[in-house]
């Protein structure tokens, strides 16, 4: 395995991307998620490809338009389909043993992914989607009834709620949400459930079961998916050993499938 660093065209932006070598007629296609550069939060995203490269599949990271070493404008998440298609042109062109393409996207990577209808991939690997639309900063409705309920079995928890410890705005707030009944999908998981249904290859999606927005997508998501995954306890970034291993399983499954 090798490391490349290479540029691509996008609507006449120069993007930058890496590419780390192997032999595979399959391919990993890695979106980032966020304003995040291509080698991940502490180079988390660099070292997962690594991974996926040493077990024979070759892996093109970029960053989009605006992000870390590529031109043009950001336009965020929402407007990220002609990135990932020119960056699917780029890994083509370098990588010309190449049939088949799985396009992986954490947060709103994922929904980026979904929006564009899959971009050009032949098959999806969604990782906590973003269907987060308000400015709203308490955690879901589920997470909260969770949290509540472990605290309701905890006797300090009752006692610091017996002196007066607790921020009781904050815990009203938390109960009505609690309360709260799913009103169903979002103007945004709606936009994201069409752009999947044009996708005519497998998509998986893959749950950090401790990350809010993973929780806030089964909240807005059909309910009884067979596409759901989950890694329990796992957090955003699957960055506990047990989840990292998880999450590399889960694509090396979706790569040889």
């Amino acid at each position: 395995m090798s490391r490349l660093h290479l540029t691509f065209l996008c609507e006449g932006s120069r993007l930058a991307g890496t590419l780390d070598t192997a032999p595979g007629q399959t391919g990993l296609l890695i979106v980032s998620g966020g304003n995040e550069v291509r080698s991940g939060a502490f180079s988390g995203q660099a070292r997962f490809a690594a991974k996926i490269a040493r077990a024979g599949f070759p892996v093109f990271r970029y960053d989009r338009r605006g992000i870390g070493d590529s031109e043009g404008a950001n336009r965020g998440f929402r407007q990220a389909g002609a990135d990932i298609t020119a960056a699917l042109s780029g890994f083509r062109a370098i990588s010309p043993q190449i049939v088949r393409i799985v396009g992986f996207g954490n947060c709103d990577a994922a929904s980026a992914l979904m929006l564009a209808a899959g971009g050009g991939c032949d098959s999806l690997l969604l990782s906590n989607p973003w269907t987060i639309e308000d400015t709203d900063d308490t955690p879901p409705a589920g997470a909260i009834r969770r949290r509540y309920a472990a605290k309701l079995r905890n006797p300090r928890e009752l006692v610091r709620l017996a002196r007066g410890q607790v921020d009781f705005g904050k815990l009203a707030r938390g109960l009505r949400k609690a309360a709260t009944r799913m009103q169903g999908p979002n103007s945004l998981s709606q936009e994201m459930q069409a752009g999947l249904a044009r996708f005519e290859g497998p998509a998986r999606f893959l749950l950090a079961t401790a990350d809010r927005t993973a929780q806030a997508f089964l909240e807005s998501w059909p309910i009884g998916d067979e596409r759901i995954s989950r890694c329990e306890g796992a957090t955003h970034a699957y960055v506990e050993q047990d989840s990292s291993d998880w999450l590399v399983d889960q694509t090396l499954l979706a790569l040889r499938s």
